[in-house]
């Protein structure tokens, strides 16, 4: 079990790092963000069966992860069709 916990602890990393260094598209930032939302859920997955508990909880963390995954396209189709591009650099936060 203590595997399944480094592996996520590594995965979190992973897509911290990418999030870090691959800051140019939108698109690139909401795949990092959706890798770490992943490896949450598998280290939250492991300890509530470490501890034999209820997974009620991991069903509500996915589901809440699914919807912020759709609030995230519909952020990056919006500035497509706006902007035409998911740059950063051409995208002004004050307009």
């Amino acid at each position: 079990m203590m595997m399944y916990s480094y592996m996520a602890l590594l995965m979190f990393f992973c897509g911290f790092v990418a999030f870090s260094l691959m800051r140019k598209h939108l698109l690139l930032i909401l795949l990092s963000i959706e890798f770490m939302v992943l490896a949450l859920y598998l280290n939250t997955f492991s300890y509530l069966s470490l501890l034999g508990n209820d997974y009620f909880f991991s069903m509500i963390f996915l589901t809440f992860s699914v919807c912020e995954g759709a609030l995230g396209l519909s952020v990056l189709v919006s500035m497509i069709r706006s902007h035409g591009n998911d740059y950063f650099q051409g995208f002004n936060l004050l307009w």
